[in-house]
């Protein structure tokens, strides 16, 4: 009940300071498992974005929370656990284990005679081998240590949970995002079946700046646009950078 009440009361000064706007620019706020992914200026776009989604979507979409800076207080770590239902993040990454190359297994009877009595023989070529099979999403994620940044994001994902992510990692200080790190690449990779839904959440650093303690009142906005997926063979830097531009697109519609 403690924790109701103080999402109804933070609900109440987040959209009094910042009108927290939701502008659903490329897709319809739809109750589907999602990664929401979008620029990062402030401690406060987690509160943000969590406050544009609609009550319904708010019960089953999780932000990250950066370990560090959300339990340095009980009162804080009450908050994200309680009211936001966050997941924490280490934000010191640990190598994942390699996952091997599968090889993919024979189809069909042997051929009679053999590849090789054939070749002998001066008749076809052997059969070239087949190349190695990629993993798949499970093999991926059974390979991801529990130490790794990623794994409570897996967990969340398993559970049927949308998430928030932020895949700059690290607050950024300019008109547009840092280059986005590997996280999202690997989450798309692990959870193809999931849709993700690039983010713009406008003028938040305005209202806290950093190393501010009083926030200011400020018109702010989250717009979400088309969703993207990985496509079949894409590498992950020019995935990463399509992401990033997706994201970059919605600051101006």
């Amino acid at each position: 009940m403690l924790a109701k009440l103080m999402s109804f009361l933070l609900l109440g000064i987040v959209r009094f300071l910042t009108g927290s706007q939701a502008r659903w620019y490329g897709c319809p706020p739809k109750a589907e498992q999602r990664i929401y992914f979008a620029n990062h200026q402030s401690h406060a776009d987690m509160v943000l974005i969590w406050a544009a989604l609609p009550e319904e979507l708010r019960s089953i979409t999780r932000p990250i929370a950066a370990k560090d800076y959300w339990t340095k207080t009980p009162f804080r770590q009450w908050i994200t656990t309680a009211v936001f239902n966050a997941v924490y993040v280490d934000r010191q990454a640990t190598p994942a284990r390699p996952v091997a190359p599968v090889a993919a297994e024979p189809t069909g009877a042997p051929a009679t005679p053999s590849d090789a009595d054939m070749a002998a023989a001066g008749g076809p070529d052997p059969s070239p081998e087949a190349p190695p099979r990629a993993p798949t999403p499970e093999e991926l994620r059974s390979a991801l240590p529990e130490s790794d940044p990623l794994a409570p994001l897996v967990r969340a994902l398993e559970s049927g949970d949308s998430i928030v992510i932020f895949p700059e990692g690290t607050r950024g200080h300019g008109d547009e995002p840092q280059s986005f790190k590997s996280g999202l690449f690997k989450l798309a990779q692990m959870f193809p079946q999931v849709v993700l839904v690039p983010a713009w959440i406008n003028n938040v650093q305005r209202v806290m700046p950093k190393g501010e303690v009083v926030p200011v009142p400020i018109l702010c906005s989250v717009t979400f646009g088309a969703p993207i997926q990985l496509e079949a063979g894409e590498e992950r830097r020019p995935f990463l950078d399509r992401a990033r531009r997706a994201v970059i697109a919605l600051r101006e519609v």
